[in-house]
């Protein structure tokens, strides 16, 4: 396909090409349309759901069994089971003793469920007594995992159209949902306030608190700082009643209330406001470490379980393993965690003083989208849990017996039937009821609307909200500044539902958790002073910014926009992933670095001082079907880019 023939000039038998036509940047709206395609083209329609799928079942499995990798006796602890390995394998089912593979065509005819065996490689001790040896299985099932249509585990995978077509299969089919019992079933992305954020908001009495919903491999808590009567208090579920935040700073080993006034500000306004808490902690008579957690030891819940027995220091095991559980704490040492609710508690000060710091909970920033990926990954960790807990029950039964005629053999008790129901039973029913994580959700799966392509489309990209739909609340029904090019503004249901359901626009991404080790070890070399080095007085100096990622703080930078354009000239390199969001907080004095999964993004043309990117040339290669790539994507959780949403102005369309 040659160059229009107002670019071509006959010259002496030599063609003429405008070159500064070509260079020129595109400026009208109409042009530029031709992007969407060649967009929808290269990232597909439902390609949010398939990549958490895909995440979930090449990382977020292994994850999940290398938190939980040991079966231990209680009777006997050289009796164990160790899981080396997890993987899943291909669709297949048992019939008649052979494993036969599987089609989605054949399990919508059979009503079976389009599912994949589990396997793991386990080291276990056979026999007990004196009669020990280590032995090592692998590939034994431990359940069947349901698979998503076009995901990297289904037969459909990498499939052209004519390889589709004999599976009984339809090309323009975009997958994204499962097959259970025969029925086709699509997860709604449910809508969830950040993990690992500080949030600050007020609750029905008005008083202002901090809120911190911890989500770690291992723990899930949420911590809540909240101010009564100008006093502080700490929430957490595992205590009986509300404690003074300064019992447990001084638990935490922070004895001197001079270094929390430092911690927290040198302001005398804020001084003030901490006073209250102060002399409330001395009328307790607690001025020591020791004093704290024996205070802290008597107000932790006793067991419901009667027999159950009483650990010792079980204060300071939830004040390292559950209170603010995003924090790691490494050796004792709580001092990372003492300077994290210092920042809560001035985050808090700063909101009684100015209201205009509080936290819009409608802002898309402050959202996450919990995709297929994460919920099938939050059943299958408590599944996996409740079998390990199953597992080790048989075992210490059957130590105890007396008489035993067969040798012992861990293995025979892996059970695969409680993964495989659990995962089929919420999929067919959508109720996620996880007691383990206190969450009761219903309606979370539902049939796949067939009325019609487009309303297929629709159900699995309609988001399902957190707030109860018969509440008479404005708020979160109206339209967002922010939702502005995220989140579809005519695609809502009547009635109560009105704004609350709500469904992606069609150029929306949602992220896949990202490594965070290397982005850590990159700000540390771009200039990040480290938090263990720092003093409660050195935090908060004037011209310093604290630097977070994914809501755990690293420390501070002195220069922070020179380090937040470094941060963002890496990532349009491709050094750093593409999703990778950096944003400068005047107000708070932080740089906020996010690669967390479910952040909602779009993509933006980029634009040099005004003068968009996108050539003429770019749109020709388009035309003659050349590669274009869409890179990099501005992601918008939180971000201080200025697009413009008209012609004429300067542009980043």
């Amino acid at each position: 396909m040659g160059l229009p023939r107002e670019d071509q000039e006959q010259n002496g038998g030599e063609e003429f090409i405008d070159k500064q036509k070509l260079a020129a940047p595109i400026k009208s709206v109409v042009d530029k349309y031709r992007l969407l395609p060649e967009f929808l083209k290269v990232r597909g329609l439902v390609k949010q759901h398939l990549d958490s799928f895909n995440y979930f079942v090449n990382i977020g499995i292994k994850k999940i069994v290398r938190a939980n990798d040991r079966i231990v006796s209680n009777f006997d602890p050289g009796i164990y089971l160790r899981f080396k390995d997890v993987r899943i394998g291909e669709p297949g089912a048992m019939v008649d003793s052979f494993l036969e593979k599987l089609n989605p065509h054949m399990c919508r005819l059979s009503d079976m469920t389009y599912a994949a065996p589990i396997f793991v490689n386990i080291e276990y001790i056979h026999g007990s007594h004196d009669q020990k040896t280590k032995v090592e299985k692998n590939d034994v099932i431990i359940g069947r995992m349901p698979i998503m249509l076009r995901s990297c585990q289904c037969v459909l995978s990498g499939k052209n159209e004519a390889e589709l077509a004999r599976l009984g299969e339809c090309p323009l089919d975009p997958g994204g949902y499962f097959i259970v019992k025969g029925t086709e079933k699509v997860i709604l992305i449910q809508e969830q306030l950040s993990k690992n954020r500080i949030i600050i908001g007020t609750d029905k009495k008005g008083n202002i608190n901090a809120s911190v919903t911890s989500s770690t491999e291992t723990t899930k808590s949420k911590t809540v700082i909240q101010m009564e009567k100008g006093k502080m208090y700490l929430f957490l579920n595992q205590f009986a009643k509300k404690i003074p935040i300064m019992v447990v700073l001084k638990a935490m080993g922070m004895e001197s209330d001079q270094e929390v006034v430092q911690m927290v500000g040198r302001d005398p306004q804020y001084s003030a406001m901490l006073l209250p808490s102060i002399e409330e902690c001395a009328s307790h008579e607690i001025y020591t470490q020791q004093q704290a957690l024996d205070y802290l030891e008597a107000q932790v819940k006793r067991s419901s379980y009667a027999g159950a027995p009483v650990k010792e220091n079980r204060a300071l095991t939830i004040l390292r393993d559950v209170f603010l559980a995003n924090v790691p704490v490494y050796k004792n040492n709580f001092h990372p965690k003492c300077i994290y609710v210092g920042v809560m508690l001035r985050r808090m000060m700063e909101a009684m003083l100015n209201k205009d710091t509080m936290d819009d909970r409608d802002y898309v920033g402050n959202k996450r989208l919990e995709l297929s990926g994460q919920l099938i990954s939050l059943l299958f960790e408590d599944l996996f849990k409740t079998m390990i807990a199953d597992v080790q029950k048989r075992i210490d039964i059957t130590i105890t017996k007396q008489s035993r005629s067969s040798r012992f053999d861990i293995a025979q008790f892996l059970v695969k039937d409680i993964i495989t129901n659990g995962l089929e039973r919420a999929l067919s029913t959508g109720n996620w009821d996880l007691k383990r994580f206190k969450m009761s959700r219903k309606g979370v799966s539902q049939v796949l609307a067939r009325l019609s392509f487009i309303a297929s489309l629709g159900h699995m990209t309609r988001i399902s909200p957190q707030l109860m739909k018969s509440r008479k609340v404005s708020g979160p029904r109206a339209l967002q500044p922010s939702q502005w090019g995220m989140l579809c503004p005519c695609d809502t249901p009547e009635g109560e539902s009105c704004g609350l359901v709500k469904n992606l626009a069609l150029m929306t991404h949602v992220t896949t958790d990202e490594e965070e080790n290397p982005l850590i070890t990159l700000c540390y070399c771009l200039g990040v002073e480290d938090l263990e080095l720092l003093s409660g007085e050195e935090l908060h100096t004037p011209n310093s910014f604290l630097v977070m990622v994914n809501g755990l703080i690293l420390g501070k930078h002195r220069r922070p926009q020179h380090f937040a354009d470094a941060m963002r000239k890496l990532r349009r390199a491709g050094k750093i992933g593409e999703f990778v969001s950096v944003f400068v907080n005047e107000k708070q004095h932080v740089v906020y670095i996010a690669s967390d999964g479910g952040r909602v993004c779009r993509p933006l043309v980029i634009a040099d001082k005004g003068i968009s990117r996108i050539k003429e040339h770019h749109m020709r290669e388009l035309m003659v079907s050349l590669t274009f790539v869409f890179n990099p994507k501005a992601v918008t959780s939180k971000t201080h880019l200025c697009s413009f949403l008209y012609q004429g102005w300067s542009s980043h369309f």
